[in-house]
């Protein structure tokens, strides 16, 4: 059975989740996470496309993004071709890294959105990467940082 497209349309709110494959850690250091903010950072710029929450979890990461004149099938093309190809190469394996292809949900501007955003930020802390806000506000590998932490706090993260 073939994989249905998903929505592609520009301009489209999507939130994207991938995982590794068996969901084995896709993230070993701070050097391939600094690789893959780096590389986010490129392929963003290079297709238009906005981003407006990210987190990276050791085996897994999330993104909120809207595209640009790009399909988002690119954009993630580009972005895990890269990525994996670089960590293969860094970690000597030759092996799949992504389980399966991405998952994207469209995503509706309503409140749902901030509560998106929201569950984004607080990923690092629901997987214990981090052990509190005011830790989570230091962590590197999100944008929270960028947000501040006044949102997040509604006693139940």
């Amino acid at each position: 059975m073939t994989r249905q497209a998903g929505i592609d349309v520009a301009g489209a709110l999507q939130h994207i989740i991938c995982r590794g494959i068996e969901r084995g850690q896709i993230f070993l250091d701070d050097a391939d996470r600094d690789h893959f903010v780096e590389r986010l950072a490129t392929v963003l710029s290079e297709t238009s496309t906005s981003c407006f929450a990210w987190a990276l979890i050791p085996n897994h990461f999330h993104l909120l993004v809207r595209t640009g004149s790009v399909p988002i099938s690119g954009v993630m093309r580009r972005l895990l071709t890269g990525y994996a190809v670089h960590f293969n190469r860094r970690h000597h394996r030759c092996e799949h890294l992504f389980q399966n292809r991405y998952k994207s949900i469209l995503c509706r501007q309503d409140p749902y959105l901030l509560e998106l955003v929201r569950t984004i930020h607080l990923g690092p802390l629901r997987a214990r990467i981090v052990s509190d806000l005011r830790e989570l506000g230091r962590y590197p590998y999100s944008v929270v940082r960028e947000f501040g932490l006044s949102f997040l706090d509604d006693g139940n993260a």
